[in-house]
């Protein structure tokens, strides 16, 4: 089995599906297999959920790669299309610096915002539900009141940030860092059980939802 067949098996998907059905079955795969959701002491089972993310993570990302690859050589076959084609490709990852970008109120829902630089922006009440966030810089960035449902915050900076009444139900903050940030009044759980995904995350210093200073 080559790399790429592997990496269709793993999302449970069909060669040849499209980037949209790579990212649903990207979210599906890990709200399943989300830590949380498995009982704390049995440790052969989140190892497999911790394993299991590893590869869905890693099957996104390829395939992810692969297709926006695929797109832009398809944008710039002819000759006359291959300069335009590069203005309009390459810029988004040039021009990843949103500091400071007022974004309150908007609807970012499903958007691809990972790398990019957003210290600093005001979020406020903001739709990011199910926006793939991985790895951007949310430093001191107002998220009060943003709807961050299933988005993913893998290794996110969010230090200093404003969280205060956030949505973060279904949100995957694995490994980002919350130091200093403000959780109060964030919604994390439903009843008992926590339903955000918390691994590896630095919460050194974060006022915690109740208002607790995290030691």
């Amino acid at each position: 089995m080559s790399d790429l067949e592997r990496y269709y098996r793993v999302l449970e998907l069909e060669p040849g599906a499209t980037l949209e059905e790579v990212n649903q079955a990207y979210k599906d795969l890990v709200f399943v297999w989300h830590p949380d959701r498995i009982p704390k002491d049995n440790l052969r089972l989140q190892q497999k959920a911790q394993d299991k993310l590893k590869a869905i993570n890693e099957a996104r990302e390829k395939l992810r790669s692969l297709k926006t690859k695929h797109q832009t050589t398809h944008h710039s076959s002819s000759p006359q299309q291959e300069k335009p084609s590069q203005t309009t490709q390459k810029p988004p990852k040039q021009n990843s610096d949103l500091s400071g970008k007022d974004y309150s109120r908007a609807n970012l829902s499903n958007k691809d915002l990972s790398g990019r630089n957003l210290s600093y922006a005001n979020l406020s009440g903001a739709n990011l539900s199910d926006t793939f966030m991985h790895k951007v810089n949310l430093r001191g960035a107002d998220l009060s009141e943003a709807n961050l449902f299933r988005a993913n915050l893998l290794l996110a900076d969010l230090r200093e940030a404003n969280l205060r009444a956030a949505n973060l139900i279904g949100a995957d903050l694995s490994g980002a860092d919350l130091r200093g940030a403000d959780l109060t009044g964030a919604r994390i759980r439903s009843g008992e059980r926590l339903l955000v995904k918390l691994v590896g995350t630095n919460l050194a210093g974060a006022i915690m939802p109740d208002g607790a200073i995290y030691q």
